[in-house]
């Protein structure tokens, strides 16, 4: 049976984090002086009230939490931060209605970007750092922030509820305490969003500016403060800034932690998974900026700025653009849209099918030709010299069954409401892989989301929630087995 006491307690303590962080945009809101300031503190009173109601339901709750409740705790967690992570647009009237307010509060905590406001630059300072903040917290998993600042909070139930928000088939743990481990890689999140805060400032940014898009690129999120950064700083440094940044935020943060504080370069090195991600990059921009040359007149700096800037921002699925690959050869949108499909490295903060488990189905295929030719072999998959279990390759080839049926599904759904069929494709791909801008002149690089009909949307939201977790921790809420008893 589902322990929904210690659900409703647990859930009522995370919302005193999301009201800290609205408290946060207050202040910074009563510093600019702007009229955002009754938003954040009404959205503030009442995020904490509905955390004091939570944690009353579940003051007899005891601290068995299973696997089941760890799926619904965690589904519920991002349901509900954005739920109330809307009211300081609806409050402010910065967005008028709660399909758009949701939308743009499940965008920003799923690190998706797509954004349903046409003019950023009209918001003040403080709603603009809340759109941030909800990527940087919502990049590494709300749960797993809770579970570094406060483990006892989640109590014995942390394994469970790591696995059910973590982003990756391996999981590693770099320590016997998964609250360390969740301490060491926060560790290295917080110190790549401050180098990256210092690297914009240096390069000439100002300090709000600096510490939002230091947020929303380690976040791999996409949300910006200006309407087309592009050429409002028109900087080749901050460009490659940003690309240095994605490219990292998109690395395994445990080989990252290894690297930067334990200094074993060699560990990332031999990652079969490192090894894919930086072959496809670097493919993809020799393929694109060529392309870029001979077809639309590039020059070689430009050509490779460009080609690099929009890889990197694709497989991280950041989503941020140097450029308008709107105006591209058609052929560069089917490598960017494989790009978005493929994702970065698991245990990073991107989305993605993630270029782990395509190393283990490149693996995989590669053995089952071999028995072709020698049929009583025992070709077992191993991932940098670790066997894979039989029950971890089921479990990968029932995700990627799964993946593309929701693809396929959701592309039709987008078709069902007369969007034409490139626009269908690469949205509904662009939410799942919780990347945001598409690539087409209708909703691109420059436009909104706005148009979209209000189911569409409601679709979309569930798109970014289902694809940040992974799918099946999802999924398997609407299972019959699931709620059983037994």
């Amino acid at each position: 049976m589902l322990n929904f006491a210690l659900i409703y307690k647990i859930l009522g303590s995370l919302l005193f984090l999301l009201g800290a962080l609205q408290a946060i945009c207050a202040g910074i809101a009563i510093g600019y002086h702007e009229d955002d300031v009754m938003s954040f503190l009404i959205s503030t009173i009442f995020t904490c009230c509905c955390g004091l109601v939570l944690k009353y339901l579940g003051r007899n709750a005891d601290n068995n939490l299973s696997r089941r409740d760890s799926y619904l705790l965690v589904t519920m967690t991002w349901t509900v931060f954005s739920l109330l992570g809307m009211f300081p647009y609806l409050i402010g009237g910065y967005i008028t209605n709660i399909t758009d307010a949701f939308f743009e509060t499940m965008s920003g905590f799923s690190t998706t970007g797509a954004t349903l406001i046409e003019d950023v630059e009209r918001l003040p300072h403080g709603i603009l750092f809340w759109r941030s903040m909800t990527q940087w917290i919502g990049a590494l998993g709300i749960v797993f922030f809770t579970i570094a600042i406060l483990p006892s909070m989640v109590g014995g139930g942390s394994v469970r509820v790591f696995a059910a928000e973590a982003t990756g088939p391996m999981r590693e743990k770099m320590h016997p305490r998964l609250s360390t481990t969740a301490k060491w890689i926060w560790s290295v999140y917080t110190a790549l969003t401050v180098s990256c805060v210092l690297s914009y400032y240096a390069a000439g940014m100002n300090w709000f500016d600096s510490i939002n898009y230091a947020m929303s690129t380690t976040a791999t999120g996409g949300f910006c403060t200006h309407n087309d950064p592009s050429t409002y700083f028109n900087s080749a440094t901050i460009d490659y800034i940003c690309i240095l940044f994605q490219f990292l935020a998109g690395i395994n943060f445990t080989l990252l932690y290894f690297v930067l504080f334990k200094g074993r370069l060699r560990m990332l090195l031999k990652s079969s998974e490192f090894k894919l991600f930086v072959s496809i990059l670097a493919g993809a921009t020799l393929w694109i900026g060529y392309l870029l040359m001979t077809r639309n007149g590039y020059g070689l700096e430009h050509a490779f700025r460009s080609a690099l800037f929009q890889v990197v921002s694709f497989i991280t699925t950041t989503g941020l653009f140097n450029d308008d690959p709107s105006r591209w050869p058609h052929i560069t949108w089917v490598l960017l849209g494989g790009l978005m499909f493929i994702g970065a490295c698991s245990g990073s903060t991107t989305g993605g099918f993630k270029c782990v488990r395509a190393v283990m189905i490149f693996k995989v295929l590669r053995n089952e030709f071999r028995k072709i030719l020698h049929p009583n072999a025992v070709l077992p998959v191993k991932i940098d010299g670790q066997p894979v279990t039989q029950q971890k390759l089921n479990t990968l080839l029932a995700f990627f069954a799964i993946y593309n049926v929701v693809l396929l599904l959701s592309a039709t759904i987008m078709l069902s409401a007369d969007i034409d069929i490139t626009n269908a494709i690469v949205i509904a791909l662009g939410c799942i892989c919780n990347v945001g801008p598409s690539l087409t002149n209708e909703i691109g690089p420059v436009m909104s989301w706005a148009e979209l009909p209000v189911y569409i949307k409601w679709t979309c939201s569930f798109l970014m929630l289902t694809g940040r977790l992974e799918i099946m921790s999802v999924l398997v809420l609407f299972t019959r087995q699931f709620w059983k008893d037994n």
